[in-house]
């Protein structure tokens, strides 16, 4: 069966509320939903919860999914906001605007020698309000705007908190390349 009708047929089964449609719809979508949860979280009891409650969610309201885009992406805007609420619980977003901007220029091909883990490895090592700007922002594909009202902060705020952790980015690359 195509990725598509599997996709639909799970689809079906969880709007039916069936048990093992559940499962396989967790089994599918899990590894990739707790890289996404980790992503803004990091590891810890946090990092699961987000993933269980995100599931929970994910079962209770699979009757909202008007099956206009995919499912997992469907799945994977609960888990990010998920994780978000648990931010925001944390107080990890600072909400002042921070005007400075840095710029330390471009590190030279420094990208091109670091494997994905590599490179998620330096964003998990971000302040938790930078990291989940610069998710949000780069990752995710969220405007400056979205974020802001995710987050409840200012435009301004998220330009400055992405701005700042793509400086410590590239201070971890450029001390990478010594």
């Amino acid at each position: 069966m195509p990725p598509e009708e599997q996709e639909r047929a799970l689809v079906h089964s969880c709007k039916k509320q069936d048990r093992k449609g559940q499962h396989a719809t967790f089994n599918r979508y899990s590894g990739k939903m707790m890289a996404v949860c980790r992503r803004y979280l990091g590891q810890g009891p946090d990092t699961e919860d987000a993933l269980m409650e995100g599931f929970m969610k994910v079962f209770s309201k699979v009757e909202t999914f008007n099956e206009v885009g995919s499912f997992e992406g469907w799945i994977r805007r609960i888990m990010v906001n998920e994780c978000l609420m648990k931010i925001r619980k944390r107080g990890d977003i600072r909400t002042q605007d921070i005007e400075e901007v840095w710029d330390i220029g471009q590190p030279e091909d420094a990208l091109m020698h670091l494997r994905t883990n590599e490179i998620e490895a330096l964003i998990a090592e971000l302040p938790p309000g930078y990291r989940t700007i610069f998710n949000l922002y780069a990752i995710e594909g969220y405007s400056h705007a979205e974020i802001a009202d995710l987050l409840d902060i200012s435009e301004g705020t998220s330009k400055s908190q992405l701005s700042r952790a793509r400086a410590i980015l590239q201070n971890q690359l450029i001390t990478l390349q010594l």
